[in-house]
């Protein structure tokens, strides 16, 4: 066994403890409204090539397999599922799930961009705008809608058009529209925290249209999208990955243990 053993089986703990991070993100956001849970990839990293497959043999004749070591693994990529999450019936009439795909649009005050998110828990803010409920910033739907004051319903339909009815009425005036984005790549979006993303250059841009159309989802109202983790398969998941890490962390104490005995053999 070679120095390159504990090399090897160290790239396999690396791994592993990234793995690890992943699976304990998943769980930490089990019940985070619309979260989205991710997914390790890992790969094979190079080959030291002893021999290679169809190398002549003293018949001249080609080998049927060569001979490769590999030197171990790495993180190919930790992906974002997309799939839908469960609906949990709020019964606010400000509360809105997405059933399909899409992301509502916000504005970030600070940058005046558009940042995207699945978690529908709308609130009204002091000038009567609809706004996530957030109690760290608030971030105004795009396109901005504004409530009147004396409103006393509010009804949401699948369609995205905001109606209202105002004291001392009895019809619903539509006082908005409700707007969906899709991306050509929605993995490509960069996660930033507080349940929104950004577009980058793999996402694409927005691709912005009514609930419904292009291939967009519908809205409930009444309703927040659950994450979409699943505790029993991330806790298989945890299990299997932390028994591959210990797997390669015995690996690299017996690799040590043999390297002593050589050198202590040599002397």
């Amino acid at each position: 066994m070679s120095v390159q053993t504990l090399y090897t089986a160290a790239t396999g703990m690396e791994a592993m403890q990234t793995k690890l991070d992943v699976i304990a993100n998943n769980l930490a956001n089990v019940n985070t409204t619309g979260f989205k849970k991710g997914r390790a990839n890992t790969e094979d990293l190079f080959y030291r090539h002893y021999k290679f497959p169809g190398a002549q043999d003293s018949q001249q004749n080609p080998t049927a397999t060569g001979t490769s070591v590999g030197l171990g693994t790495k993180i190919q990529s930790i992906q974002t599922k997309f799939a839908q999450g469960a609906f949990q019936d709020t019964g606010s009439p400000l509360d809105v799930a997405i059933e399909g795909q899409g992301f509502f649009q916000v504005q970030d005050p600070f940058t005046g961009q558009s940042v995207y998110t699945r978690a529908g828990n709308f609130s009204i803010n002091a000038n009567n705008q609809l706004v996530i409920g957030s109690a760290a910033t608030g971030r105004l739907l795009v396109p901005n809608i504004t409530l009147p004051v004396d409103t006393t319903a509010v009804s949401i339909t699948a369609d995205g058009r905001v109606l209202a009815q105002q004291a001392g009425q009895q019809q619903l005036a539509q006082q908005g529209q409700l707007e969906l984005a899709s991306f050509p790549n929605p993995e490509g979006l960069l996660k930033l925290g507080e349940n929104l993303y950004s577009i980058t250059d793999s996402s694409g841009q927005a691709l912005p249209s009514t609930p419904g159309l292009q291939g967009l989802g519908v809205l409930r109202q009444g309703f927040l999208e659950a994450s979409n983790v699943e505790p029993v398969s991330e806790l298989i998941d945890l299990i299997t990955t932390q028994r591959s890490f210990e797997l390669n962390s015995q690996a690299i104490q017996a690799g040590d243990q043999i390297l002593q005995l050589i050198s202590n053999l040599r002397r």
